[in-house]
Order: C-alpha cells, then sequence, then structure tokens
C-alpha cells in the first residue's frame, strides 16, 4: 500500500536523490512522485521491487 505521506514531487526527488535512495533502501516505502501536481511515477528500491 502506498502511504500518502510519501509524495513528492519528481523536482524535489531529482534535487534530492540520494537522501531518497538511502530513504528508500533503508524503509522499503515506494515513493509516488508527481509531474505538475498529479501522481506521474512510483519509486521503490529493488529488493522490494522483486519481491512483488
Amino acid at each position: 500500500m502506498i502511504d500518502l505521506r510519501e509524495v513528492r514531487s519528481v523536482t524535489e526527488f531529482q534535487r534530492n536523490i540520494k537522501d531518497y535512495v538511502g530513504r528508500l533502501t533503508k524503509n522499503k516505502t515506494p515513493l509516488v512522485l508527481t509531474v505538475n501536481g498529479r501522481a506521474a511515477l512510483v519509486v521503490q528500491d529493488a529488493e522490494s521491487y522483486q519481491l512483488m
């Protein structure tokens, strides 16, 4: 399930990519990325993806 508190803009993700990669790897929680305020992508760590 996607946590709606984990929604960020693509621009913010790009500016802080190292921090977000660390969080994704540690928390195993997917991150929703928005473009122009609308959900566009879901990003998650590779291990969690493989478990799907």
